[in-house]
């Protein structure tokens, strides 16, 4: 995954209202919920059904480091996903999303203008059109340059030509991304 689909999935985890269930046990018994069957969840987690049914039991209460990670990874993606789902349609609607960034922003600029790229650190809130558009491009798969090319636009748009006021022939290149996050 890349910087962009990274912290959109923060942003998403962000969005429960109850947390996930802490033990092992916990964890086990709600990804049989999920799943239906210790076949199911072993297969899942790349362990053999009899560990999953000893850690259901507590009879085995601290697995491997990667198994632990795996558990962990199943649950929070399979956790409060009406939730999730509301706030990302609420995002994409009405409210926008918040990007926070440091990168290389560079430019085409029409001549007589400064097009030497520089790192900035930019905090701006893109409108519901391209949270929308980001969102509809991750479900579909899209790469990580896709996505990025979605932020640069609407960044571009609303942060450097500020909603078509100003430099209207401005093209924003957005590079070297040292640091991203997402809110929404």
């Amino acid at each position: 995954m890349g910087e962009i689909e990274d912290a959109i999935v923060r942003a998403d985890q962000e969005a429960f209202t109850k947390a996930p269930p802490k033990t092992l046990k916990g964890r086990i018994n709600f990804l049989l919920k999920q799943l239906g069957t210790t076949r199911a969840v072993a297969a899942e987690l790349g362990v053999s059904q009899r560990s999953v049914e000893r850690y259901r039991k507590g009879d085995r209460k601290t697995p491997p480091r990667r198994v632990t990670d795996r558990i962990e990874a199943a649950v929070r993606a399979r956790w409060q996903p009406v939730v999730r789902g509301r706030r990302r349609k609420e995002a994409a609607t009405s409210t926008g999303i918040t990007v926070e960034t440091r990168a290389r922003f560079g430019y085409t600029a029409p001549v007589g203008t400064t097009d030497d790229g520089r790192v900035r650190r930019l905090t701006v809130h893109l409108p519901p059109a391209y949270a929308r558009r980001l969102f509809d491009a991750r479900a579909r798969g899209a790469a990580d340059h896709d996505l990025r090319a979605i932020v640069a636009e609407g960044l571009q748009e609303i942060y450097f030509r500020d909603g078509g006021t100003r430099a209207d022939q401005l093209r924003v290149e957005f590079t070297d991304i040292d640091y991203f996050d997402v809110s929404f």
